[in-house]
């Protein structure tokens, strides 16, 4: 979810932050998309760093509930995804592709209204603010702010099924911020040394030193910890590699800087309880490149063995912000390469 300052830019635009649509809708979702071939506008230069840009599409569809976007997570085909809007509803769908294997559009996708465990639906973001996102074996999590927690949800099933769970998050509620709660929920890797645990970061839920709450939920090291925050960038979604490393995403707006996003790159050793994350800096970017609003990461392995980073904005339902969906391939350094991999 975008921060007040954004907000009120668009109030003042358009006289509304975002148009909630009037009703749930399910079924296929027609979606058009527009090709992007170039990160950083003006520019064919596809390495940033540690990462190459592969490709990306800007989507529209005439169906009122596409958008909102908060996190995306691909099933192991590495073509079907399951995201949540944070207006409380599941997108679901697949991703198409051109001959040379680039981003070509969006297919099959179906929206579904959630439901909590007491099985009801609500429109609007005061208790289905769905922002983070994770797979694993036995079940869907979801992260929700305004009502924060972290609820379970059946997988097969989900899109028309109630949460099944709550998971307990260690901090008081009054401690987070309405707007400003748990957007990020990744599951480690099983042979990690989180073994398959739950890790939630907060975007700018802050403890007493600065740093932004975070928690890890279960597994053999539950516990909370932190996250170093800097400036104006909030923490939005995050993915583990398979190493164990957590590649983090980052939003940025502010009146003076505009709109931007990073990625930290969070060594495994580092994801414990007591410690404070911090990272290298992957990649860096403003309105100088194709971005918006990016809110949703995930990784896959690809048939080469390489890593995939797919990152995707929240438009807000708004006409002036963009659904983006970008591809990015990391390029694990050599030995002996010195190159800052910050752009």
């Amino acid at each position: 979810m975008l921060g007040k300052p954004f907000a009120s830019l668009i109030s003042i635009a358009i006289g509304l932050a975002a148009v909630m649509p009037p009703a749930f809708a399910d079924g296929d979702v027609e979606v058009h998309s527009r090709i992007i071939t170039d990160f950083q506008i003006g520019s064919d230069e596809t390495k940033f760093g540690s990462l190459e840009f592969l490709g990306g599409l800007e989507m529209v569809s005439p169906q009122r509930l596409f958008g909102s976007l908060s996190s995306i997570r691909f099933r192991p085909d590495k073509t079907h995804f399951v995201g949540v809007l944070d207006t409380g509803h599941w997108m679901t769908g697949r991703i198409e592709r051109d001959p040379k294997g680039r981003l070509s559009g969006l297919a099959d996708v179906a929206i579904a209204p959630m439901r909590n465990r007491a099985g009801r639906s609500f429109e609007g973001k005061g208790h289905m603010d769905a922002e983070g996102l994770a797979l694993r074996n036995d079940g869907i999590l979801v992260s929700f702010e305004q009502d924060h927690r972290v609820d379970i949800y059946p997988d097969p099933g989900f899109e028309a099924l109630p949460a099944i769970e709550t998971i307990p998050i260690p901090f008081p509620k009054k401690s987070l911020r309405a707007n400003r709660g748990f957007e990020t929920t990744v599951v480690a890797p099983i042979d990690s040394a989180l073994k398959g645990g739950t890790l939630i970061v907060a975007e700018r839920s802050l403890d007493t030193s600065g740093n932004a709450l975070a928690a890890i939920l279960d597994g053999p090291l539950k516990g909370k910890l932190a996250l170093a925050h800097y400036g104006d960038f909030d923490a939005t979604d995050g993915a583990f590699l398979p190493d164990g490393d957590l590649l983090l995403l980052e939003r940025r707006f502010n009146m003076a800087e505009g709109i931007g996003m990073r990625i930290r790159r969070i060594k495994a050793a580092d994801i414990r309880p007591g410690a404070v994350m911090d990272g290298e800096i992957l990649l860096q970017g403003d309105f100088g490149y194709q971005i918006d609003n990016m809110e949703g990461l995930d990784t896959f392995t690809a048939e080469d063995g390489t890593t995939h980073l797919v990152i995707v904005s929240d438009d807000n339902h708004s006409i002036l912000q963009r659904n983006l969906m970008l591809e990015f391939r990391l390029l694990e350094p050599r030995a002996g390469d010195t190159a800052h991999l910050q752009n």
